[in-house]
């Protein structure tokens, strides 16, 4: 059994066959949980919206930071309703990301970040963090922050160094591992997987984006979390059921009920 801690079936690439896949295509494809990630407002109320239809989905809800600038008082008291709903299981995505021109000022960025990682202290939730091109500034924040003690989390779609990689898991932090382990080029990301503890290790797709090898090319969805467990279990040396068996362990210890006030969140 997959559990797929990180996909966007609220993006348009599903429109036309999104409840084929999520109504009959996943579950027979063995994945038993999918956690929807909204990246504003309105998607975060798509992701509800899949929670409440699907028993195997949830939600993890938050302004990406490259939405940061739809972040006011109002926006932030809006997530905090959403985020009170009882198939929430996450605030996320969330952190920091230098990598595009257009994305808004760095310090609008941290600021955004930091009332957020308020809010998931504030609600006992634990954070899926994205981080491009900030890793300095984004372990700094979360260190100051204390919510690597409070809730927890994940490095979403990880790219930093393996000695960092394993600094978020003494911290108390889960390392996201997608497709682009699989890829030719990705040596430093399976050398993080060699380094961090497989116990701190979660599997996500971050679909419609990065499908794995041989599904380069093509659109993303979490029957490809397949691909990525085998190669984990290459990297490893285990066997591909029990890579699946032990990420999904680690899901559950993060995501259901950890820090959760409102239980059971998921977890069946």
């Amino acid at each position: 059994m997959y559990f797929e801690t990180h996909a966007h079936y609220d993006f348009k690439h599903f429109d036309t066959d999104r409840d084929q896949l999520l109504g009959v295509e996943l579950p027979r494809a063995g994945v038993s949980h999918v956690i929807n990630i909204g990246t504003n407002i309105e998607a975060a109320k798509k992701s509800i919206e899949f929670a409440k239809k699907y028993d195997y989905m949830y939600a993890g809800l938050g302004f990406h930071p490259l939405n940061c600038d739809e972040m006011s008082d109002e926006g932030l008291g809006k997530l905090e309703k959403l985020a009170r709903e009882p198939k929430v299981v996450a605030i996320g995505e969330i952190g920091l990301d230098y990598y595009w021109d257009t994305a808004p000022p760095v310090d609008w960025q941290k600021k955004c970040f930091i009332q957020q990682l308020d809010l998931a202290v504030k609600l006992n939730l634990p954070v899926i963090i994205h981080c491009r091109k900030a890793h300095d500034d984004v372990f700094e924040i979360l260190a100051a922050s204390g919510a690597d003690e409070k809730v927890g989390g994940v490095m979403h779609c990880y790219s930093g160094t393996p000695e960092m990689a394993v600094e978020y898991a003494k911290m108390g932090f889960y390392i996201g591992v997608g497709g682009v382990v699989t890829y030719k080029n990705s040596e430093i990301l399976r050398e993080v997987v060699r380094a961090v503890p497989v116990e701190r290790l979660l599997i996500e797709t971050d679909c419609p984006f990065m499908p794995p090898e041989p599904k380069r090319g093509t659109r993303n969805d979490s029957q490809n979390l397949y691909y990525i467990v085998e190669k984990i279990g290459v990297i490893l040396g285990m066997s591909h059921d029990e890579v699946a068996r032990v990420t999904c362990e680690n899901a559950k210890r993060l995501f259901c009920n950890s820090f959760a006030t409102i239980a059971p969140r998921c977890c069946k």
